[in-house]
């Protein structure tokens, strides 16, 4: 399918590993510019170096978005290169405090850097989205965003209040042919969860071979219909959908691709 992303001009945050590098590769593929931005330059180059063997065109923009010196220099380096139409939040933290570990400086912490980073982005960006009558707005939420679980419960709450502010924005973008919506991932096989599914294996007698851990974690840990854990591909490819204009008609929508984690009807 052609997603009509020749002319369109993509940044996403936190594309340096990960979900945000595996979304920045699909979107290149389709024809779009992209912007690799993360913390560390290097890192940023090494993706967008990739992209550009791989005959895309990519950008790099480096900055920390929980500040707002940070977020200038990233919005800055990204319209060094054009205007962007597309603005993928995918920059942020997790930790695994529990209710009696997480301090209120952690929950504000969590906030600015899972929240609080996307509005600096869309308060940067989407003004001239709506200016040019065309823009995409999407953010990488979460299942923990609608059934939250014990652990981590600053992160479930920014999780959530990433969902809230996509709808709102949605609202706020009426009529303007920009539009606003989320992906929202189950749990996703990237290196971060492989490591921490294979070091609790052992207590859970989930087996020794990668193959007996995913499938046991997914009928555990993260119980869901397909018995295995996402791809960040897979990700991506919900993510490059809403990016172009057949998803034109799509505002104020929270794509769940989570293997059916999520037992809801909403």
């Amino acid at each position: 399918m052609d997603l009509r992303l020749t002319d369109k001009r993509a940044l996403v945050t936190g594309s340096t590993s990960g979900l945000g590098e595996a979304i920045a590769r699909m979107l290149a593929a389709e024809g779009a510019a992209v912007v690799i931005h993360g913390r560390d330059r290097g890192r940023a180059k090494a993706v967008a170096e990739a992209v550009r063997a791989g005959g895309g065109r990519a950008d790099i923009a480096v900055g920390d978005l929980a500040t707002d010196a940070g977020a200038d220099a990233v919005a800055d380096a990204a319209l060094a290169g054009g205007p962007v139409d597309i603005l993928v939040n995918n920059a942020g933290a997790y930790d695994h405090l529990s209710w009696s570990d997480s301090a209120p400086a952690d929950w504000a912490a969590s906030y600015d850097v899972n929240v609080v980073s996307g509005v600096r982005m869309i308060r940067r960006l989407v003004p001239a989205m709506r200016e040019r009558r065309w823009g995409r707005v999407i953010q990488i939420g979460g299942g923990l965003a609608l059934q939250p679980m014990p652990m981590q419960p600053h992160y479930n709450a920014t999780l959530a209040a990433r969902h809230n502010l996509a709808v709102s924005l949605a609202r706020e973008l009426k009529d303007t042919g920009v539009t606003s919506n989320v992906v929202a991932p189950g749990a996703i096989l990237v290196d971060s969860v492989r490591k921490l599914l294979t070091d609790i294996a052992p207590g859970h007698g989930w087996g020794e071979s990668w193959e007996e851990i995913e499938r046991a974690a997914a009928r555990e840990f993260v119980p869901n219909d397909i018995g295995r854990l996402g791809r960040p591909e897979e990700i991506a490819g919900a993510v490059a959908y809403l990016t172009g204009p057949l998803a034109d008609y799509i505002s104020g929508a929270t794509i769940r691709v989570d293997g059916g984690t999520i037992r809801s009807v909403h």
